[in-house]
């Protein structure tokens, strides 16, 4: 199976009333694949899946799926801190036509690395999918070390790892122990063009939703070769990078969707939206794009 290098995480919308506002998914997730994104990740991190009950995330996953699973490779975030809970909206998840499940590490119970590995292995097991290990070390406590990994690699539908650790240390012992066996993605968009200079594959993107086009030029460039011109994309887009995260993610960027005419609607407690000297430094970063 061939991966795509390019994903993107994607927002959830809410309407005014703070309901899941599918008909804006469908048309997001469209304009996402539009827009040079092979993969859309449903429910995670930046999806705001801590807040969202399960049928509202079956319900994204069928939606997404129906309206661009044709096209690009829908991934659905099952992962949680109950085992037993992500093993069964993993098993369900397979049932809506979703491409690949997307499994963080548990977070709050700081689980032991075999704690990790059992769950892992466990979710695994319960469905017939691509299973792409998501670590993000600063949002769950817990790191999930390149040696657990490369275990859990020997499980046939371990496929992916998003690595968020922030260290390229880990991420090329990572490669150096999984080989082949793994398709190893970025989790931060300012890390791809440096964790694919160590062997890593793509990346699930966040700036995706403003900047598609250019970061998966960024991407095609490296993988072409043409090594200055990917430097160059990956500076210029460096401080879009950065203001996207310059308070907690997804806040900075429904702030920007909206600026943009997107408007995607506000974060669910207990995340609320920038605040005006961050809205003010969005706002002049997008401007400096061309964006608004």
């Amino acid at each position: 199976m061939e991966y795509p290098r390019l994903m993107t995480a994607m927002i959830t919308p809410f309407d005014g009333s703070m309901e899941v506002d599918l008909a804006k998914a469908r048309k997001l997730a469209s304009y996402l694949v539009d827009s040079g994104s092979g993969g859309i990740v449903v429910c995670g991190t930046t999806g705001e899946s801590p807040t969202l009950a399960e049928e509202e995330k079956l319900a994204l996953f069928e939606a997404v799926v129906q309206e661009v699973g044709s096209r690009a490779m829908v991934w659905a975030g099952v992962g949680g801190n109950d085992t037993a809970k992500s093993a069964a909206l993993a098993r369900k998840a397979s049932k809506c036509g979703v491409h690949g499940l997307m499994v963080v590490a548990p977070y709050y119970n700081k689980p032991s690395q075999e704690g990790l590995y059992r769950h892992f292995a466990l979710v695994a097991e319960a469905a017939d999918l691509p299973i792409m290990i998501y670590n993000i070390p600063g949002r769950t406590s817990v790191n999930v070390l390149p040696e657990t990994i490369a275990r859990l690699s020997e499980i046939p539908n371990v496929a992916a790892v998003k690595e968020a650790s922030g260290s390229l240390d880990q991420v090329t012992q990572l490669l150096n122990l999984t080989r082949d066996r793994l398709v190893v993605y970025s989790g931060d968009d300012f890390l791809t063009l440096p964790m694919m200079a160590v062997g890593a594959y793509g990346v699930v993107s966040v700036a995706s939703h403003l900047v598609g086009r250019m970061i998966k030029e960024m991407i095609d460039s490296y993988v072409e070769g043409k090594v200055k011109e990917a430097r160059n994309l990956h500076a210029k887009l460096f401080p879009l990078f950065k203001v996207l995260f310059i308070t907690t993610n997804p806040a900075p960027l429904k702030e920007a969707l909206r600026l943009m005419g997107m408007d995607t609607g506000l974060l669910r407690l207990p995340l609320v939206g920038p605040g005006e000297k961050e809205a003010k430094e969005i706002a002049a970063v997008l401007e400096s794009f061309g964006l608004i």
